[in-house]
């Protein structure tokens, strides 16, 4: 399924109307939350601008993780699922390769490094008997917790003149972003 994004000017409601294009042919979901404002062009230039920018950020972020974390002998994908399980609690496998848009066999292999080294453990999950719940060692959470105060350091510095205004615009755009690719199937 691919995701078709037309611009639409209509007088009962002007907008972006985005169809899911399927073997079947084309239905239309609904029309963006804009509003009803007719859409503005240039913002696709920008948000391109935006897409440029988190590609090299976030690649840059993983090497100082990596650089970072050899004190507690974590690779950027077992932080990750240290991280998200610090947040969540435990969970399935599963759970955790769609909360973070990564293949479920990926997920499975760093649990696996994880297991290896004592930072996560499996534990009987009462809704799904196939599905073991994983969750944070103590040792886990201790090298997590660790982790996160010197990353936290890091950005406190990295924050400059930033203003929660400007990390409230951030977060509200890429979150947007984020739900808009929300049907991208990662497996």
């Amino acid at each position: 399924m691919t995701t078709k994004v037309s611009f639409s000017r209509r007088n009962d409601n002007p907008g972006v109307i985005i169809e899911d294009v399927a073997d079947s042919g084309v239905r239309e979901n609904g029309v963006r939350e804009n509003g009803g404002r007719p859409p503005d062009p240039d913002l696709a230039d920008r948000l391109a601008e935006v897409f440029d920018l988190v590609g090299p950020l976030y690649r840059r972020a993983h090497r100082k993780v990596e650089q970072d974390a050899p004190a507690e002998g974590l690779s950027v994908g077992v932080r990750a699922v240290l991280t998200m399980l610090r947040a969540n609690g435990p969970m399935t496998v599963p759970q955790m390769g769609r909360s973070q848009a990564l293949s479920r066999q990926f997920v499975q292999r760093m649990v696996n490094d994880a297991a290896a080294s004592g930072l996560v453990e499996a534990v009987p999950n009462p809704a799904h008997k196939r599905s073991s719940l994983i969750r944070l060692t103590d040792r886990g959470d201790a090298a997590v917790t660790a982790l996160a105060r010197r990353e936290r350091a890091l950005l406190a510095q990295a924050a400059g003149d930033l203003t929660p205004g400007d990390l409230d615009a951030c977060v509200r755009v890429l979150s947007r972003l984020l739900r808009f690719l929300d049907h991208v199937d990662v497996d």
